[in-house]
């Protein structure tokens, strides 16, 4: 069976099927190959399910160790077995979203692999094999997790999707990377009485925010009873007799020691998927790691041939695939569109507290020779956060000395990952610090933070 649409999507994730779904709504018919999960990583082994076992966490947590603070009184029992099961429907819930808007806007999906064969055919290998032309394609074939040198996958050496895929936890874990991944699996299994031990090979907690984020989040976890090894490196590991060694050294030199676990977690990074899909024979360009190279329209070496998602290496999040989704889609039908600006895409990462950001750090603003001001409001001085009786955190501002323009946000506190599209929406659109306070915040709200925090650029913060 042979088709022909204008736009065809290799990969069902939250920039094939975003990508999809904008080119219908331009008047393009579509297609989109997905060889094994609509949605992607993201909705059946990723952001999603994980979201529900941090709900479940969270209130594992709150039961078991502040329950007399509220008041709960009796005996608590925690069952992962129905946490895990919570997350799998949900997963199934959103997957079959997919599929139903692919439906509603008269997508064409096809189930199986897809490989050039050249720069306007994919041949799908599937339950129903078919070869697909187009006009135009669209590669949204994502990444896989990365393994450290020495380490190789096992009954106990686990990645991400190993962990996320079972229904029992281990009684003890060693975590190699304290990225978003990393914390984020530290604190539900903490949660669920899990002894855990985080390895991280820089010198400090997420090496990717602010420095001051990541010792609040360090000061947390030590509360939590994790166990949290910086500037160490993960050399090798050793499964023998129901457990795993892992060993470990200083970064710099010194003596080697050993942390012995039921499992070890590598969360060290991931890898762009592009091998393997017939590319090669195209001569689409590609980078030292791996990842397609895109102009800003998301245009590859190939005329007719675009990228988006984690396989382009940019700033590896669902949020970011999805705007480079629609911003393919509307550059093929030739629509106005709007430029990224990687800088300034937003992170969350979804641990207790929570940590959210964007854009420069003080430190980078500052090695930028850039004339700043930086301000901190904390939710110690918040009445909706110790209403919620989680005062812990701040709100971090870093702004253009001369005018006030946010360069950067930095916020560790409850459910901060809802407070960063306000100062997502000021950046993006040129507001000033002085223009987002004089902004009416409703009261009590955890946003009165990021109203107070901007004040203060301006020595103007009034309840700090």
């Amino acid at each position: 069976m042979d088709t022909h649409v204008d736009v065809a999507v290799l990969g069902a994730g939250p920039g094939g099927y975003v990508a999809a779904i904008r080119a219908a709504q331009l008047g393009l018919s579509a297609a989109v190959v997905e060889q094994q999960w609509w949605g992607g990583v993201c909705l059946n082994v990723g952001c999603i399910p994980t979201k529900s076992l941090l709900r479940n966490a969270e209130l594992a947590d709150l039961l078991t160790r502040h329950a007399d603070d509220y008041g709960i009184g009796g005996q608590i029992t925690l069952d992962y077995a129905k946490a895990y099961a919570r997350s799998r429907a949900v997963s199934d819930r959103m997957a079959r979203g997919v599929r139903y808007l692919m439906k509603k806007n008269h997508i064409e999906q096809v189930d199986g692999r897809g490989t050039f064969t050249d720069a306007h055919t994919l041949a799908v290998d599937g339950p129903k094999p078919q070869t697909l032309t187009f006009d135009h394609a669209i590669v949204a074939t994502g990444a896989t997790p990365k393994m450290l040198r020495g380490i190789e996958p096992g009954p106990r050496v686990l990645t991400y999707r190993d962990l996320i895929m079972s229904e029992q936890l281990p009684a003890s874990i060693v975590i190699a990377g304290s990225g978003p991944i990393g914390v984020e699996f530290a604190f539900v299994l903490a949660s669920y009485g899990v002894q855990v031990c985080i390895v991280e090979y820089l010198d400090r907690m997420l090496p990717g925010e602010d420095a001051e984020v990541s010792a609040e989040l360090a000061k947390r976890y030590a509360k939590l009873g994790i166990e949290v090894l910086t500037s160490t490196k993960v050399c090798g590991s050793v499964e023998r007799d129901g457990l795993v060694t892992v060993n470990l050294e200083p970064v710099g030199g010194g003596e080697g020691f050993i942390r012995q676990a039921d499992a070890l977690l590598v969360a060290v990074g991931f890898a762009p998927s592009s091998a393997g899909f017939g590319l090669e024979g195209l001569g689409v360009a590609l980078d030292a790691s791996g990842a397609i190279v895109v102009d800003e329209a998301m245009r590859t070496s190939v005329a007719g041939l675009y990228a988006i998602g984690d396989v382009t290496g940019k700033a590896m999040l669902a949020h970011t695939a999805s705007a480079q989704g629609m911003i393919a889609a509307e550059t093929i039908a030739g629509r106005p569109t709007i430029p990224i600006d990687y800088r300034m895409i937003p992170h969350a990462t979804y641990c207790q507290p929570q940590v959210a950001s964007f854009g420069l750090t003080e430190a980078q603003a500052r090695e930028q020779g850039l004339d700043i001001r930086v301000n901190k409001f904390p939710f110690l001085a918040n009445g909706k956060a110790v209403g919620l009786g989680e005062p812990t955190g701040f709100v971090k501002i870093v702004a253009d000395a001369a005018h006030g323009e946010i360069l950067g946000a930095h916020l560790i506190g409850p459910d901060v990952t809802e407070l960063l599209p306000e100062l997502t929406l000021a950046q993006l659109w040129d507001l000033t610090t002085d223009e987002v306070a004089r902004n009416i915040h409703a009261h009590p709200t955890l946003s009165e933070a990021v109203k107070q925090a901007c004040e203060g650029i301006n020595g103007q913060m009034i309840d700090a």
